[in-house]
């Protein structure tokens, strides 16, 4: 077997392979000569059919078979051969497929970067200091109350947080436009669903009272048609509604999983989840300051397109399946959800795994046994049955590789944070765990 290699442009390599035509001719008459033992064919015995006339009927068939497999082999025995490391799957142009002639033909692919880890010393990493206080659990359990709460009606003028049930009929320049209008809409006041002042416009109105809203879109509306538009909304109020939030029993008690211990184990596990919840927010925001300064040290490493490329489309379908799409729908997702939506992101996830495989092997780390059984511990501790819990992701390999990876990726940031400066920023529970600024968030 020939094999040239050319460097295109950065990662991309482009392979010339030429395999003798005998490799590809000798299995064409092998898979011919097996065929023909069991092959029924019109004024031959079966097993009796001449190679001349298996030649005749299925010779191109086969051929087309072989060279395909062929060509797969082969490149996989030229990279081997070139000492190259693939990053996704070769775009191969056919040059010769003559029969009784060399095949020969041309692979154009990316390869993996060689990757050399910077020096990380020094950086700046702040870390969230907060506890779980009294009044930090009673916010919660209002919270749980309102979500098993119900609505009522009340006679008066509706306020921030109450739920309205409204007709409205939005036009443009006197045109009504689509989305525009809705009867017996649900709509809780406060909660931002609306544009802009649509919900403020609508707190003092009373059951059955009409008004008009004059307001405007955003300049970023989804719609071009409507972005930056004046328009008006003419909105009527059928009902106004109150929360009225679930008393504080065992009923309740129950909904949350608490069988026994009446409002003081309530208490006991809404804390300790509450503080599980902040342990993990605040490790998270130092692993995401640690993986952005490993970013950021590493501004001109190259990434190969093809896996950036596969990293959008799982983005794409991760997205797709958190709203509620199922997989097979017959879905034009591009369309839907384009590329650039997950570009950027895929760009930084992409570079980060090559770093962290890299720093993995830099520090000869291997997943420690203890903490991986910590950290699924800890995840079976929110279950009735955790024992069940554990010993699934122990029979589960693809699942305990995904703690592993977890974990050795935390082991990671521990290497990495021990020559960072950490600077304790004192701050309350809820803004400990907060999401990340826009931008910051975890790759």
């Amino acid at each position: 077997m020939q094999v040239s290699i050319e460097t295109t442009s950065g990662l991309e390599r482009r392979l010339t392979v030429g395999v003798p035509a005998e490799r590809v001719d000798a299995e064409v008459v092998t898979r011919l000569k097996k065929a023909a033992k069991n092959v029924r064919l019109p004024g031959f015995r079966p097993g009796k059919v001449p190679m001349k006339v298996m030649q005749q009927r299925f010779g191109a068939g086969v051929r087309q078979e072989v060279l395909g497999e062929v060509m797969s082999q082969s490149f996989q025995e030229a990279v081997v051969q070139e000492q190259l490391r693939p990053a996704g799957q070769p775009s191969i142009e056919p040059k010769s497929l003559e029969a009784g002639k060399d095949l020969e033909y041309v692979a154009t692919f990316e390869v993996f970067p060689d990757v050399e880890v910077a020096e990380l010393g020094g950086f700046d990493v702040e870390r969230p200091v907060a506890e779980v206080k009294d009044e930090d659990v009673n916010e919660i359990i209002e919270v749980f109350r309102k979500q098993q709460g119900s609505w009522t009606d009340v006679e008066r003028p509706a306020a921030l947080e109450d739920k309205v049930i409204i007709d409205f009929a939005g036009t443009k320049d006197g045109e009504a436009f689509e989305g525009g209008s809705a009867e017996g809409s649900e709509l809780e006041l406060g909660s931002g669903r609306m544009i802009p002042g649509f919900e403020d416009g609508i707190v003092g109105m009373s059951a059955g009272e009409e008004k008009t809203l004059e307001l405007t879109f955003p300049e970023d509306y989804h719609s071009e048609d409507l972005k930056g538009a004046a328009v008006e909304f003419k909105v009527t109020v059928q009902n106004v509604q109150e929360m009225s939030p679930a008393e504080l029993d065992e009923e309740l008690f129950a909904k949350y999983g608490v069988e026994e211990g009446g409002e003081e184990q309530f208490r006991k596990e809404v804390g300790e989840n509450m503080t599980r919840e902040l342990k993990n927010a605040i490790e998270s925001k130092v692993k995401q300051q640690v993986m952005d300064a490993v970013i950021d040290a590493h501004d001109a490493l190259e990434i190969p397109q093809a896996l950036i490329a596969q990293e959008v489309d799982a983005l794409r379908n991760q997205m797709f399946q958190q709203f509620g799409g199922a997989a097979g729908q017959d879905l034009d997702l591009k369309s839907l959800l384009p590329d650039d939506m997950f570009t950027e992101n895929a760009e930084k996830r992409v570079k980060l795994g090559l770093l962290l495989s890299e720093l993995i092997n830099k520090f000869e780390l291997k997943a420690d046994g203890d903490k991986v059984r910590a950290t699924i511990e800890e995840m079976a501790s929110t279950y009735q049955e955790p024992e069940e819990v554990i010993n699934w992701y122990y029979s589960n390999q693809e699942q305990l590789a995904t703690v592993e990876s977890k974990v050795l990726e935390d082991q990671v940031v521990e290497k990495l944070l021990e020559s960072a400066k950490i600077v304790d920023k004192e701050c309350s529970y809820q803004e400990a765990i907060a999401p990340a600024e826009q931008g910051e968030e975890e790759a």
